[in-house]
């Protein structure tokens, strides 16, 4: 079965824009997760515009699905953030600072001493780490090597032809994924996943263990609401 991580930075975005609490992240968070999600994303930025840093600590403490904190290792204050809440997984994305979302994977060969050094320090607190990579062969066969458990496919590029020919924009996903699967490393997905091409990329990418979506979904709930969003979106997975 692959695993839905609900990201709820949007929501986090939408307190901030107002000050306050509203809506209340925690609440948000534990929604979620009754109505059937089986995990929960953050990516906190440095900048804290979505969010914030202490939000972290106060959702380790409240949730009970697996928890996902995901960002940039090259910022110290993110890796001691990560070493101090210990989450059942990090994902590790190459953004910049002042970057408004994620648009790349890692190179795996220019960085791979830094991801095997960094990797291994979260390993050294039973923290499993997934790292963003594009569908290349070439940066997954390099992947490996950096000690990952996981790899993120990035599926921008997908989402944005799925419209116009799914099968060509599947393609280089299954052989990605098929790679990662012979050399030991389990699949994770994320990015412009939504309700139109979820279910074909989870019908075709073997070995999907879980997928993270935050934006689209918190589109759809606007209209939809929450609960029946989530389920929505888990009956794409089934």
């Amino acid at each position: 079965m692959t695993r839905l991580s609900v990201n709820i930075n949007k929501f986090a975005t939408l307190r901030n824009a107002r000050g306050g609490n509203n809506p209340d992240l925690i609440k948000v968070a534990l929604d979620c997760e009754r109505f059937g999600a089986q995990g929960i994303t953050v990516h906190p930025r440095p900048d804290e515009r979505h969010i914030r840093y202490e939000d972290v600590f106060q959702l380790k403490a409240q949730i009970k699905t697996e928890f996902n904190i995901e960002g940039n290792p090259l910022e110290q204050k993110f890796v001691d953030l990560v070493l101090a809440n210990k989450p059942e997984q990090v994902t590790l994305v190459p953004d910049a600072s002042n970057q408004l979302t994620s648009n790349h994977g890692w190179d795996t060969i220019q960085h791979q001493q830094f991801l095997k050094d960094i990797i291994a320090t979260f390993h050294q607190a039973n923290i499993r780490v997934s790292i963003f990579v594009d569908p290349s062969t070439q940066m997954i066969e390099n992947a490996v090597h950096t000690g990952t458990d996981r790899i993120e496919l990035y599926t921008e590029h997908y989402a944005k032809h799925y419209a116009i020919d799914k099968t060509h924009a599947i393609k280089e996903y299954i052989t990605s994924a098929n790679l990662a699967h012979q050399l030991g490393m389990a699949i994770n997905a994320g990015h412009d996943l939504d309700l139109n091409n979820l279910a074909y990329l989870k019908n075709n990418i073997p070995h999907l263990a879980e997928v993270s979506i935050g934006h689209a979904l918190v589109c759809d709930a606007i209209y939809l609401g929450l609960e029946n969003t989530i389920q929505l979106y888990l009956k794409q997975l089934q």
